[in-house]
């Protein structure tokens, strides 16, 4: 019998949502690993972690995201992509991390360890010694469009015990430029990727496979140009492990 691996799994959801969309569909790749930059626009040690962040962006096999804080605003610079919800989370990380306080540039991985952004090497090293030990993306989930809707899809696994395991779509721009008036970065025009503009919890799944069919116009009621879904454990209502991603990307400009 031939060996069932991740990707197999992830290819056969694939399958299952193209399948039932209406019209000619489209579905996400496979990643091995989600990284989440912590990141502002008035913080000067940020650009580094900035353009690193636009590096997994590239890859295919990496899910990058920018959640850009408002607690620097303060600063004399007013983050144009920033929200209380990403600030939010990330002052949740906070509290399943073991973090005494929140920080920029912060690179969350696999929601299971935190470090400098801007450390590109050991960023791609926790993703491969946590796919290793079997700490990894081992839950398939997959999200593909069609003409007018987008389907989510997560298939069978194991559901750790006492967690509750959250779907959740995150939409994101792929670029965004700006120029920077004001505070540390005066002077600067920098170009952002894959920065989230707003995310929505789907539901929670118990282990079995099961799908979700949105509008597809979600995409551009966000301003977004692509979305993400992540499997994450919830900690006492905080985000912790990320058990299973896709991305998908290349919507119109809105």
């Amino acid at each position: 019998m031939p060996m069932i691996t991740r990707r197999t799994l992830l290819a056969g959801t694939a399958a299952t949502l193209a399948a039932v969309a209406s019209g000619p569909a489209r579905a996400a790749a496979a990643v091995s690993g989600v990284v989440e930059l912590f990141t502002s626009q008035g913080c000067s040690s940020c650009p580094p972690a900035d353009a690193a962040l636009a590096e997994f962006a590239a890859d295919p096999d990496v899910l990058a995201l920018g959640y850009h804080v408002d607690y620097w605003d303060y600063l004399g610079w007013k983050d144009t992509l920033a929200s209380a919800d990403n600030t939010a989370r990330q002052r949740a990380y906070a509290r399943t991390l073991g973090s005494r306080s929140v920080y920029t540039p912060q690179a969350v991985v696999n929601g299971r360890d935190h470090l400098n952004g801007g450390y590109k090497t050991r960023i791609r090293g926790l993703i491969g010694e946590h796919e290793a030990a079997g700490n990894g993306l081992v839950v398939p989930v997959m999200v593909a469009m069609s003409a007018g809707r987008l389907s989510v899809g997560v298939g069978d696994g194991i559901k750790p015990a006492g967690a509750d395991m959250l779907l959740t779509i995150v939409y994101y721009r792929d670029r965004s430029e700006v120029e920077i008036a004001r505070g540390e970065n005066a002077g600067r025009t920098m170009v952002y990727a894959n920065a989230v503009m707003a995310q929505q919890t789907l539901g929670m799944w118990d282990g079995k496979a099961m799908q979700i069919d949105l509008p597809r116009d979600k995409i551009a009621q966000n301003k977004a140009t692509g979305c993400a879904v992540l499997l994450q454990a919830a900690i006492d209502g905080a985000p912790g492990p990320i058990m299973g991603a896709a991305k998908l990307k290349g919507f119109d400009r809105s």
